[in-house]
């Protein structure tokens, strides 16, 4: 199902033009342009993610057990990130342009930077409160 919203996406969010420009972001403009917003808001929501996650990594680099399990778990929150959205965004036809239009991806998009920020959020309290020994 994930695969098949992927390449849904792919056909509303062309990363490149014919012309070779990459589609820009532009708040007011198309709607391709605001999936592209949408997007780029993504990459950047992922971006802190990743980089709060390897901080904490390394903060706790003397914690294997830790460590380990906080892999775990980063797996599971991936797995239930993905089934959120494919949850939110159900669509019994074939082709999701029939329930969500050309908001599909900007839609898609900005809830799965929405539930990334929430994930840096609680690796950042972590960070902060420490972990239990």
């Amino acid at each position: 199902m994930l695969r098949a919203v992927l390449l849904a996406i792919s056909l509303f969010v062309p990363a490149v033009s014919q012309a070779d420009e990459k589609i820009k972001c532009n708040p007011s403009g198309t709607q391709i342009e605001m999936n592209e917003c949408a997007v780029e808001d993504f990459a950047k929501a992922e971006k802190e993610l990743n980089q709060t996650y390897q901080s904490l990594l390394k903060k706790e680099a003397n914690n294997p057990l830790f460590i380990s399990k906080l892999r775990l778990a980063q797996r599971a929150w991936l797995a239930f990130r993905d089934a959120e959205l494919e949850a939110r965004f159900s669509c019994a036809e074939r082709d999701v342009k029939l329930c969500w239009g050309s908001m599909f991806p900007m839609l898609l998009y900005s809830r799965k930077a929405e539930i990334t920020r929430e994930r840096t959020k609680q690796f950042k309290q972590i960070m902060k409160e420490g972990i239990g020994q």
